[in-house]
């Protein structure tokens, strides 16, 4: 009888080969062996490492960042990008693909196969709020693939933009589980956040920060430094393994802001920007047109009026906007040419045919955050603050440089979005949301340089990756049960171009700007304009709605919804089915106004936080959070008998921060305002040797921008005063907050040729108060 069961229980498990995978991670292995009374009568039976189905491909997901449907002249744009097109020409290419309209969301839709608001991240991370769809934490009932992948067999690395992890929880504390290390794979590197500097950026590898391997002087730049991170993983994966398949997601920075790239690269540009963005957009619809890429009968939609038009800008303006849009072409020029080094890798190693590369040209489209007249500071213009013309022409030979955060102005984020309506953030309209995606699989894709239109979306890629490798959808991992999946497998338009499309219902939403997609229909409104990023006027639900048939007009040109009203009811109505299914609700339209790292702090805000030793460093969310109010910092520290100098602690970097520092062993502070407000007390008393008391207070005078009065004291004997003319509620969040040093880039140029400037002295203790 028991024989007979056991044979019962091996039948099942053999007929069912996916059963190990239904949970995540896979079951011990039985052991198989003999024990007897010593080894000489037994049988060993070592346990084997979980293997991926023979012959797995690998799988290679490239994300690029900020780039509209009509940038790269794969998909007819002005930007040559030879390296996506050899890629096209030997894979698929497709036209209708959608993303979210913003960073996170579709990063984190990207990984899980869910929708965003399903996945937690109905905005980024950093504007997070109490609500499920909108915590910026990817629950554990949405495990990405990576996990799945990693489970399954797979070698797993993560390279470049992250932006998935909670932004109170990018800290030495952790918890580590929402990193990438934490959610399914066995190598980091890159940065944590929304942006980083290209030439000084934050880097983490697997949860340790490291700095680049070289500075800006000797050459460095984010995106080279990660294509060669890239390169070395899966070229020591392969020499440990033959056979392990592995995913790597290939996450670049570029070309989000700040607009970085080597002056060479922007010069290959110059003059070929010079009749301006309405220009463009017609010799880029001319062109996609001629190429295929959209329909004959395709329609370029027009200028909307909160745009101006470049004719009527002035001879200083055009200037301006001309090099920053050169910069910006160089910009994505220089990332092909590294996404090309890492693709001629796999070539070289033969492992090209079997990876299945996955690249999506943009997590949205491009970015109208630069404003109406671009910005030399975008991250400026994430707080709200325009720095105006006269900040950039001032600095324009600066533009792309390590001085620089430069951004584009919506004229040309708008050209970059041909032939579609608006851009980045607004997820009402395909220039915010549809993106190029080129499918490169030689080994699993007959058909070769064809163009693929069914209509799809940035969810749909984990079940496509998982249909390939022929790996089952996990219901359990680690004992969570797990949410089905919503999106849909494209492989069935891999070798047909004429397949009718699954995805028949899709819904669009971001800070509600927000689409119904329903059997060829898509119903519409916006809400404001994307570069207002603080105090959007009005009602977001007097916003009207416009309804598109967007199976016969391709760029949503020809608004229908004063000649089909009961349609446009019909689908108004489906996308608040969609919107409660799927944790839309409830509505918000504010930007700015949720980036305060406050509003996700637990309990009530703290007042006062006290550190010990030289050796701390924070993000700046989870830092000492002193400014706009009143405050006081207390640092007690040792100084030797030839004096002290060097950083006792700051925030942010050379744009925008604040730092407390001792040189020529006097105290000094000063605060840095993007170009707004540059600010700097000067201490009088020298530091007497051994155990001294420095403090510095800080009285707010009003608002934010009418800055306050700033007195140094040492031993409690005044030492300095002087006004602070202007503070923010953050410094930006791209450099961490610091004790004893500043390591990243120098906040003021007064030590900037010192290196980190780290204090030669002994912090014993520094304590931050804010004022009751």
């Amino acid at each position: 009888m028991k024989a007979c069961h056991a044979l019962a229980i091996l039948t099942v498990v053999i007929a069912c080969p996916c059963y190990a995978q239904s949970q995540l991670p896979q079951r011990d292995p039985e052991f198989k062996g003999k024990i007897g009374e010593t080894y000489k009568e037994s049988t060993p039976s070592y346990p084997a490492p979980v293997r991926a189905p023979k012959g797995s491909p690998n799988v290679l997901i490239i994300l690029l960042d900020d780039v509209g449907f009509g940038m790269c002249s794969t998909f007819g744009g002005p930007v040559p990008t030879p390296n996506l097109e050899k890629l096209s020409a030997n894979g698929l290419k497709y036209n209708r693909f959608h993303t979210t309209a913003l960073c996170s969301p579709s990063r984190a839709a990207l990984l899980t196969g869910r929708n965003h608001h399903s996945c937690g991240t109905g905005v980024i991370i950093e504007m997070g709020t109490g609500y499920p769809g909108y915590t910026g934490i990817i629950p554990l009932s949405t495990a990405p693939v990576s996990k799945t992948l990693k489970d399954n067999g797979y070698a797993t690395a993560m390279f470049g933009k992250w932006h998935n992890t909670p932004e109170m929880e990018i800290s030495p504390a952790g918890p580590f589980d929402r990193w990438p290390t934490g959610l399914g794979f066995d190598y980091f590197y890159g940065f944590n956040q929304g942006e980083a500097d290209q030439y000084h950026p934050t880097l983490y590898r697997n949860t340790t920060p490291v700095a680049p391997p070289k500075t800006y002087e000797q050459g460095y730049h984010f995106t080279a430094d990660m294509t060669d991170e890239a390169i070395e993983w899966t070229r020591n994966v392969r020499a440990a393994d033959r056979e392990k398949p592995w995913f790597a997601y290939f996450s670049t920075g570029a070309v989000h802001a700040p607009h970085q790239v080597p002056a060479e690269w922007r010069e290959k540009f110059s003059g070929q920007f010079d009749h301006g963005w309405d220009r463009q957009r017609e010799l880029t619809f001319e062109n996609q047109k001629k190429m295929g890429v959209i329909p004959a009968d395709a329609k370029l939609t027009p200028r909307p009026k909160e745009l101006p038009a470049w004719k009527e800008q002035s001879d200083d303006a055009k200037k301006v906007f001309i090099r920053l849009m050169e910069n910006y072409a160089g910009f994505m020029a220089h990332t092909d040419h590294h996404v090309g080094r890492l693709i001629d890798s796999l070539e070289q190693s033969g492992e090209l045919d079997n990876t299945l590369v996955i690249y999506i040209v943009g997590d949205n489209g491009a970015s109208a955050e630069g404003g109406l007249e671009g910005t030399f500071s975008e991250l400026a213009s994430l707080m709200g603050v325009q720095l105006g013309l006269q900040s950039t022409i001032k600095r324009i030979d600066e533009i792309g440089g390590p001085t620089s955060e430069p951004h584009v102005p919506v004229g040309w984020a708008w050209a970059m979005d041909s032939p579609f309506q608006w851009t980045k953030q607004v997820a009402s309209h395909f220039g915010g949301t549809r993106n190029p995606l080129v499918v490169h699989w030689p080994k699993g894709i007959k058909a070769k340089g064809e163009q693929r239109s069914q209509f799809h979306h940035i969810i749909d890629v984990v079940p496509t990756i998982l249909e390939a490798c022929e790996i089952t959808v996990p219901d359990e991992v680690n004992g969570i049960k797990q949410k089905p999946l919503e999106g849909i497998s494209m492989r069935y338009s891999f070798d047909d171009a004429n397949a009718k499309d699954r995805r028949t219902t899709q819904y669009f939403e971001m800070m509600t700007n927000r689409a119904l997609y329903k059997e060829g229909w898509l119903a519409c409104s916006r809400f404001g304009v994307p570069w207002t990023t603080a105090g959007k006027e009005g009602d977001f639900l007097d916003s009207p709605w416009e309804l598109y048939n967007v199976d016969e007009d391709f760029s949503q040109a020809n608004d229908l919804s004063a000649q089909e009203p009961e349609k446009l009811k019909e689908l108004q109505a489906e996308f608040l089915v969609e919107a409660e299914k799927y944790d839309v609700l409830p509505l918000d339209p504010r930007m700015a106004e949720r980036m305060d790292p406050r509003n996700r702090l637990e309990g009530e805000p703290k007042s006062d936080w006290t550190y010990y030793g030289n050796r701390v460093r924070l993000p700046e969310p989870v830092s000492p959070l002193i400014f706009p109010s009143s405050h006081t910092i207390t640092a007690e520290v040792q100084v030797p008998e030839a004096g002290a100098e060097g950083v006792i602690a700051c925030c942010g970097g050379y744009s925008s921060g604040w730092t407390l520092y001792i040189q020529d062993n006097k105290p000094h502070f000063a605060y840095t305002f993007f170009d707004l407000a540059n600010s700097q007390v000067d201490g009088t008393m020298e530091l007497p040797t051994g155990k001294v008391t420095i403090k510095s207070e800080y009285e707010a005078v009003g608002p934010m921008e009418k800055g306050g009065k700033l007195r140094l004291f040492v031993n409690g004997q005044p030492a300095g005063e002087g006004q602070i003319k202007r503070v923010g509620f953050r410094s930006g969040g791209l450099e961490p907050f610091e004790v004893g040093r500043d390591s990243i880039t120098s906040i003021v140029p007064t030590y900037k040729d010192k290196g980190d400037f780290e204090f030669t002295g002994t912090i014993d203790e520094i304590k931050f108060e804010l004022s009751k």
